[in-house]
């Protein structure tokens, strides 16, 4: 005979999509209704524009479809009242919306980890990409925060993609299939939409990902940053002082020198300088090296910071291909550029600043 009890198990074990909760949990299931073979499930929403609607209501009709006796579902969806918004918050660990002035500090993750460069170019976001991949391969709860406003490409790198939902005030990470939890002002915009934006701006989108976004409990968040020493980094250094620097350049003179003034900014900004992970090292073909760029800029300039130096990376094209098509290497390559992901991973893991 089919039973709440029955029904309730299989609720159990479908999540929020976006949330990855079990619908039970989260306080979403308002009311199950069987009679005979016809199962009708409501479901509160949080907002009634949920993106991921459909993906709730085919998960919890294959679900409970699959329960002997259950010849028809049925999903009816509601929205939640404030006080339940309230009680969600509250079991995500986020409880009232703050005062409008109040700045909380960010304990969210256990490691921020700003990934920067003196240039672009140099190939910073795909490096935090893959390096964040390798992380959560480990076991790692990982986020990544887009910070590089002007010239996002996050989403289109990890491969996910939509609008996220919003709780109140509060904003959702999209996640990837590896739960890597992602915000990204990609995510409001058009991919090829220019931002045009004075520093103001900047600084007050930057603080709303930083301050209002739902992050689940993190063990590491990655902040992609923009090249240089502008605002953006600033604006990090002030909202995150726990924030450590980790430092992406290639191997030439130019490209080092501008990164090292980058490194020089966090000292003043008092962020620490974590390392430097040196990237388009060299290009090998018949187990040939050919130093394209020059050798041991990244040795060097880690040398000069009295810092760690991580290794290199070489210049693949598979690596690039991995980045256009949103399947990073670090998940997706050969089992030699996945070794080198985690090789990365583990020594970042394992540094202790000072």
């Amino acid at each position: 005979m089919l039973t709440k009890d029955a029904v309730t198990k299989v609720l159990d074990t479908i999540d929020d999509p976006e949330l990855k909760k079990p619908l039970t949990d989260l306080g979403m299931i308002k009311s199950i209704d069987i009679k005979g073979s016809d199962v009708t499930i409501g479901i509160s929403l949080t907002v009634p524009t949920c993106p991921m609607k459909d993906k709730i209501s085919s998960d919890v009709v294959a679900g409970v479809g699959a329960l002997p006796g259950a010849d028809s579902v049925k999903v009816e969806f509601t929205v939640m009242n404030d006080e339940q918004r309230r009680n969600l918050r509250k079991k995500l660990g986020f409880g009232d919306p703050r005062p409008a002035q109040a700045t909380p500090p960010v304990t969210y993750a256990k490691r921020f980890i700003a990934v920067s460069s003196g240039k672009g170019g140099v190939g910073k976001s795909t490096v935090t990409t893959n390096l964040a991949v390798a992380m959560a391969k480990m076991g790692r709860k990982v986020g990544i925060l887009d910070a590089d406003v002007y010239g996002f490409s996050i989403p289109h790198m990890i491969g996910v993609s939509g609008q996220p939902t919003m709780i109140d005030d509060k904003i959702v990470p999209l996640r990837t299939g590896d739960n890597i939890q992602v915000v990204s002002i990609g995510f409001f915009i058009k991919e090829d939409e220019p931002v045009v934006w004075r520093g103001p701006l900047l600084h007050k989108a930057i603080n709303q990902f930083i301050h209002d976004v739902m992050w689940d409990d993190l063990d590491y968040l990655f902040l992609d940053l923009p090249p240089g020493t502008g605002d953006v980094s600033l604006t990090i250094a002030q909202a995150i002082p726990a924030a450590e620097m980790l430092v992406v350049t290639t191997p030439q003179t130019t490209a080092t020198n501008v990164a090292g003034r980058v490194a020089k900014m966090a000292e003043k900004t008092n962020l620490k300088v974590l390392g430097v992970i040196e990237n388009m090292s060299y290009f090998e073909a018949n187990g040939v090296r050919e130093y394209i760029f020059g050798k041991d800029g990244g040795k060097k300039l880690a040398d000069k910071l009295g810092v760690s130096f991580y290794g290199e990376i070489p210049l693949m094209t598979s690596m690039r291909e991995g980045a256009d098509s949103g399947h990073p290497v670090a998940s997706d390559g050969t089992p030699e550029q996945v070794e080198l992901f985690a090789e990365l991973a583990r020594a970042v893991d394992n540094t202790k600043v000072r």
